[in-house]
């Protein structure tokens, strides 16, 4: 089986390449990448006035599968994928039953054998998520799992989180953060300010999110490992991040589209759409984030999807935090930061596909002779409204409805095979 990608614009952040170029695919593998190759395919594809890259890799999701699958479920979730250019998935682990035991972990593993993109499981750090007795991580390292985390819940005990993120780097996974304080957050449902004020609701302070990241940090840094901080969102965890990287700790992050693009204003409509968690903050808090986007002090773009109905979303007071994200992703930061000309395709290839495959020590990330095929070829001045009814996700609580991006994924190619195709 060979498919030709014809007169691209070719951009792989690993090797360096930019440039007018044809790609072509043997089976599931890069063959030749260069201008004017001649061969019969059985499937040419015209990518003239389109960019070619990397497979987005999102290594923050929520399928809910086991467990929620009236939410989503692997097949769903991986359809989402595929519609925003996303090849590869980590799968966080608050599923019914937990991520916590092999028996799981094959039970995903199973089902992400029938879905369109590649599904890679996080394991529980602690058994039932309790923050109590560790899992048997080289167990779940055998078992599949690419890295370690109580996401949805944080590691309270320092003690127990130092002693995780000793023995996780040495069973070869990476342990991801939920930084909250849920002594401090105390029930809260946005962001504590102005908003939460104006509405008369308990709101979630930033030090819950700031003080638990300095304690990473300090883990980090004391025990000479590895630690991962997800879903960054406060200006002062930019300024930790910052000082931490000088000096040398071996920290890596990541955030999400929602918090360099939105504000605790949207909460003012009283829909539970903006709602997550962490919450949307202020602007100085977006504006501290999209700098640390662009100058590199943040590692990846993830998404945290996390689908919820919406009769769960009904209730702006009782709605679970999340928002869906897979299909927004890349067309949100295209329309932040490329089309204002803050940062070049370049650097978003390498946040949202290279580095992430990096810190979970996945293969792909880069268009190159021998390289695995998993391409996303994109319509960068592609302008669209996101309409929640036509989302690919079983939910469609995204927090970005009603507005106009620009930046189209066209296809979809996993393992050199199309597996999606906009025909818009």
């Amino acid at each position: 089986m060979k498919l030709l990608l014809k007169n691209g614009h070719v951009v792989s952040s690993f090797n360096k390449l930019e440039g007018d170029f044809d790609v072509l695919i043997e089976d599931n593998v890069i063959t030749q990448v260069a201008a004017g190759i001649d061969c019969e395919a059985n499937q040419v594809i015209d990518c003239t006035g389109l960019a070619v890259i990397p497979g987005i890799c999102d290594m923050h999701v929520h399928f809910r599968d086991p467990g929620q699958t009236h939410k989503e479920d692997i097949i769903t979730g991986c359809e989402a994928a595929a519609a925003g250019g996303v090849t590869a998935v980590a799968c966080m682990p608050n599923t019914d039953p937990v991520a916590d035991d092999p028996e799981v972990i094959k039970y995903i593993l199973d089902k992400a054998k029938d879905a369109k993109v590649k599904v890679y499981p996080v394991g529980a750090i602690t058994k039932g998520l309790k923050g109590e007795e560790l899992c048997d991580f080289k167990a779940l390292k055998a078992a599949g799992c690419v890295a370690v985390s109580d996401d949805g819940k944080p590691v309270t005990n320092a003690h127990t989180m130092g002693r995780a993120m000793i023995d996780a780097h040495y069973a070869g996974l990476k342990v991801i953060s939920h930084c909250e304080d849920p002594d401090i957050v105390k029930g809260g449902i946005i962001n504590a300010g102005v908003v939460s004020v104006e509405l008369g609701v308990r709101g979630m302070s930033r030090t819950s999110e700031n003080i638990m990241t300095a304690r990473e940090i300090q883990l980090a840094n004391d025990l000479e490992v590895p630690i991962h901080i997800a879903h960054v969102s406060t200006k002062e965890v930019v300024d930790l991040l910052r000082f931490a990287t000088r000096r040398g700790v071996m920290v890596t992050s990541e955030t999400a589209p929602h918090y360099f693009t939105l504000t605790e204003d949207r909460l003012l409509t009283r829909d539970a759409d903006y709602r997550m968690n962490p919450p949307l903050r202020t602007e100085e808090d977006m504006k501290a984030i999209s700098a640390a986007v662009c100058d590199g002090t943040i590692d990846c773009i993830v998404t945290d999807h996390a689908p919820h109905t919406a009769e769960e979303k009904a209730d702006f007071y009782k709605a679970p935090n999340g928002v869906v994200g897979l299909e927004t992703s890349l067309a949100a930061t295209l329309t932040k930061f490329y089309h204002t000309k803050q940062i070049k395709l370049m650097q978003i290839v390498r946040m949202m596909c290279e580095n992430p495959r990096l810190i979970l020590g996945l293969e792909g990330g880069l268009i190159k002779n021998g390289a695995v095929a998993d391409i996303a070829v994109v319509d960068l001045n592609k302008e669209w409204l996101v309409e929640p009814e036509k989302l690919h996700s079983k939910s469609k609580n995204t927090c970005f409805k009603g507005m106009m991006f620009k930046g189209k994924v066209k296809y979809t190619i996993v393992n050199g095979k199309v597996v999606y195709e906009d025909k818009n």
